[in-house]
Formats: C-alpha cells, structure tokens, sequence
C-alpha cells in the first residue's frame, strides 16, 4: 500500500506542476497556434528523467521509493505524451507542417534533454 501511495503522492504534484508550468509557459508564450507549454513540461521531464535514471543506474542513492515517487508518480504525470499526441493530430489537421514541426522538435529536444540529464550526472559525480 505504501507504494500506491507514493506514485499516487508523486501523481498528484506532477499533474499539478504540469499544470503550473504548463499554462505559465503557454501564456508567457501568448501563442495559440503551438502548444509551447506541453512542449516545455515534455523536455524538463525527460531531463530529470535522465538525469535521476542514470543516477539510479549508478547507484547513486535513488532509492525504490525515490523511483516510485519521483520518476513513476511526479515525472510520470508530469510529462504529457498523450497531450502531445492529441495537440500534434490537431495541429496536421489545421497545418500538417506544423504537426511535424512539433514532433520533430518534442523527438529531438526530449532525446537531447535526457542525453544531458545522464551528462550532468557524469559530470558532476565523478
């Protein structure tokens, strides 16, 4: 049960960090026609995601509880990949360049984001 509870405690405050950081970055941007808040929850989540899964690779103190709750729960929710999805669908329907703009940039940008969260573990932890 305590488990449950973890990813579930992590579920509640990534969902409600997407939330935040998404809308904050969406009207900062005052774009309706490209959804730059999911894009930005997507690549700071694959970045902590590198960087706390190459830390656990390590053995550098990321517990199972601390996987449970931060990368499961909090990082799980917070990313929005179905979102991405649906937004991305929307986005070829009214301008199918833009549709592949959009995952053009989610695919390199979250692989490159991952890429240096596992750096950043590298280079600070020798």
């Amino acid at each position: 049960m305590n488990k449950i509870l973890l990813v579930g405690i992590g579920g509640f405050v990534g969902a409600t960090l997407r939330y935040l950081v998404g809308g904050f970055v969406q009207n900062l941007s005052q774009s309706i026609s490209f959804p730059y808040g999911t894009l930005t929850v997507n690549i700071v989540g694959c970045f902590f995601l590198g960087l706390l899964s190459h830390m656990a690779e390590l053995n550098m103190g990321v517990s199972a509880e601390v996987r449970l709750f931060v990368m499961i729960g909090l990082l799980g929710s917070f990313t929005t990949y179905s979102t991405f999805c649906n937004e991305t669908v929307g986005l070829m329907q009214d301008r199918f360049s833009l549709g592949l703009i959009n995952i053009g940039i989610h695919l390199i940008l979250g692989l490159g984001a991952v890429l240096l969260g596992r750096y950043v573990v590298i280079t600070l932890w020798r």
